[in-house]
């Protein structure tokens, strides 16, 4: 049985840390050092036996995420074998333009995503050309349905609520042969959700869920309180705590994608320690584990 490595490559909402135009205090201490930076959420999963490697989610981060993996695992000039998206937003599926015959110039990249996604990628440009001439190979994703990328790894789309403009939006069950990983990186609301997310948690050896806001203050302290969060919604950190609390003492749970603005960016700050106190854990860029 190989070895299979879930790779953490991003854990920033959309826009990153710093976000374009934004001096709030987060990203203003990313301006300055480098090591406040967080790029948008990824992952990648490495078999290191067969040098295989997908990557979920291309994120406008992608020419950085690619060499970072690539030089870690030795993997390079070696392209992935294929890329799994959750959604179509910005911070999401950018990354694909690399693909094309600007950049990589890639062959038949099997890209794995739901119908309506599809249909845009296909019909859209600049997309449809990256399928027009054979840059990529457009997979169709099904609720529930897995799909087998190697003998002991297979990924499960599961559909969850969230503003779908242009697709619909899939989290991923990750099976690999030690452990089963629950990838959930936006969703709108655990309430909204067909699932109950307890029971799901229950089910998984390690959880990745959407941390974009920390609680209803974060826009406000980033001072951008003219956007109003019911445009954005997500679950906000604190809320999931107080339904998971009991979970975390049997379920690794990780949080993810962070708006620039959530405090818990920032290891000294009363939110982060709110977080570790509860047992649950914050994400990092570059964290590995073994599933």
């Amino acid at each position: 049985m190989g070895q299979v490595i879930l790779q953490v490559l991003g854990t920033a909402q959309d826009a990153g840390v710093p976000q374009p135009n934004c001096y709030c205090k987060n990203c203003t201490r990313a301006m300055e050092d480098p090591a406040w930076k967080r790029r948008a959420a990824s992952l990648a999963v490495i078999l290191p036996e067969t040098r295989q490697w997908h990557l979920i989610d291309a994120s406008p981060d992608f020419k950085e995420q690619l060499i970072l993996l690539q030089r870690k695992f030795r993997l390079e000039g070696h392209v992935m074998d294929s890329i799994l998206l959750t959604h179509a937003h910005i911070g999401h599926y950018p990354g694909l333009m690399y693909l094309g015959k600007e950049a990589m110039s890639t062959s038949g990249v099997s890209v794995y995503t739901g119908r309506m996604m599809k249909r845009m990628l296909e019909t859209h440009a600049p997309w449809r050309q990256l399928k027009d001439l054979g840059n990529i190979l457009l997979q169709e994703l099904e609720d529930g349905k897995p799909v087998r990328l190697a003998e002991h790894f297979t990924v499960t789309p599961v559909d969850v609520p969230h503003r779908n403009e242009f697709s619909e939006t899939f989290g991923f069950w990750i099976q690999g042969p030690k452990k089963r990983v629950l990838y959930i990186p936006d969703i709108d609301s655990w309430d909204e959700w067909g699932l109950d997310v307890i029971d799901a948690c229950r089910k998984a050896d390690i959880c990745l869920l959407d941390a974009t806001f920390f609680s209803s203050d974060d826009l406000a302290d980033s001072g951008r309180s003219d956007r109003d969060l019911r445009d954005i919604p997500h679950p906000f950190i604190t809320d999931s705590i107080a339904r998971l609390k009991e979970i975390a003492r049997e379920t690794d749970i990780y949080f993810t994608h962070f708006n620039h603005s959530n405090p818990v960016l920032d290891p000294g700050s009363e939110a982060r320690r709110f977080v570790e106190t509860n047992g649950f854990h914050v994400a990092e860029e570059g964290m590995e584990l073994e599933i």
